[in-house]
């Protein structure tokens, strides 16, 4: 698919990101409701530390070995019907994570489960750079900010049902169904986005890795560690570290997760004003900075404030990377955001555990430097980057 097959008046291109919002919105929601009943998962099925990590490699695995076929179903299907088939399949995986009756059932649901969240990333990021394009105006900060709303929102309602008494397995049942419904009904106002049949054959379907799409993965896996990292341990962090009651640790996720979303929506504003390496290159300072003050300091409240200027300047780094990546020359959209999404979300995988055995074997601070290096990398290689034409 290419940016310049999307058609559709101004009308029905506001209507269509309006839709791709909510889809985006729909994500966020689903890996909340997945996030939070991990633990149910564990609960359920008797797992041990060893076995739970199975079931979440089984998960990053799918949704890892996904992006190489990515771009060959959103060519056949268009961004749309990928969408929506994939909402489907997903929804299934997760309403039945805590109903089959065997640990095997379960890592095979997984992968599953995993490959149709990933290809379905890709639709929707596609979707959305085809919009960019198409509307001559940023949009992918915003879309990435619905999908921290719809983080956040899911995680609230998990919490909420949880307090309720709701068992889990029916929560899991109901988020499925309705973000079947959800998207089922949104998608229908996405406009189609099928490829140019006279050029897509001549373009590949995954693109492997090189030159400008190396540069950005790579980028993109630095983006995604830090974050990962920061939503995995930042709690832990200020508990273990600073001292703080649990309670008020919480307020250090919530400090990260609110900025990056605030900062996604104003994001677009700012893509639009100014150059993307110049944004690019802001991001990283801002978020190498904050990250030293506050493993240097070691105050709760600057910490939290510290924790906010983190999430704010790793919001925009995701948009503007899939950007860049779909402006890549010879090569579809599709293609290159599955080609460096192949490496970026590997970050996810790699940074967290790499900051358990780093804290392991020297301390926990000393670990979420990390944090400060893959920042100051996007920084200094910001000039690599792309700039929109």
């Amino acid at each position: 698919m290419s940016a310049a097959a999307v058609h559709g008046t101004p009308a029905q291109i506001r209507q269509a990101t309006w839709a791709t919002r909510s889809l985006f919105a729909a994500l966020g929601v689903l890996s909340a409701a997945w996030g939070v009943h991990i633990p149910s998962v564990k609960a359920h099925y008797g797992l041990g530390e060893g076995a739970l990590s199975l079931v979440l490699v089984a998960a990053a695995s799918g949704a890892v070995l996904a992006l190489f076929f990515a771009g060959r179903v959103i060519g056949w299907l268009g961004a749309r019907n990928a969408a929506a088939l994939c909402a489907l399949v997903m929804a299934f995986s997760l309403g039945m994570a805590l109903q089959w009756p065997s640990f095997a059932l379960l890592l095979l649901s997984m992968v599953v489960f995993g490959s149709s969240l990933s290809v379905y990333d890709v639709a929707i990021n596609t979707e959305g750079s085809a919009l960019e394009s198409a509307g001559g105006r940023p949009i992918m900060g915003g879309l990435h900010g619905m999908f921290s709303v719809g983080g956040m929102a899911g995680a609230a309602l998990a919490a909420g049902l949880l307090r309720g008494g709701v068992p889990a397995p029916w929560q899991l049942t109901a988020v499925g169904v309705g973000i079947a419904a959800w998207v089922l009904v949104g998608s229908r106002w996405m406009l189609p986005t099928a490829p140019d049949t006279e050029t897509s054959a001549q373009k590949p379907h995954f693109a492997w890795p090189r030159g400008a799409l190396l540069v950005i993965g790579l980028l993109i896996f630095a983006g995604m560690s830090a974050e990962g990292v920061m939503y995995d341990w930042c709690v832990l962090y200020l508990q273990q570290e600073v001292d703080m009651p649990q309670a008020q640790s919480a307020l250090g996720y919530a400090a990260f997760s609110g900025a990056m979303a605030t900062m996604r929506f104003v994001a677009d504003s700012l893509r639009a004003r100014f150059s993307e390496q110049r944004l690019l290159r802001a991001s990283g300072t801002t978020t190498a900075l904050a990250m030293a003050v506050v493993l240097l300091s070691g105050s709760p409240w600057v910490s939290l404030l510290g924790y906010a200027f983190i999430g704010a300047g790793l919001a925009m780094v995701v948009p503007i990377l899939y950007g860049a990546a779909s402006r890549v020359p010879g090569t579809t959209p599709a293609a290159a955001i599955a080609a460096v999404s192949s490496i970026g979300y590997s970050g996810f995988m790699i940074g967290p555990p790499l900051i358990g055995g780093i804290a392991q074997h020297a301390s926990l601070t000393l670990a979420m430097g990390v944090v400060v290096v893959a920042a100051t990398i996007l920084a200094l290689s910001a000039h690599r980057v792309p700039e929109k034409v």
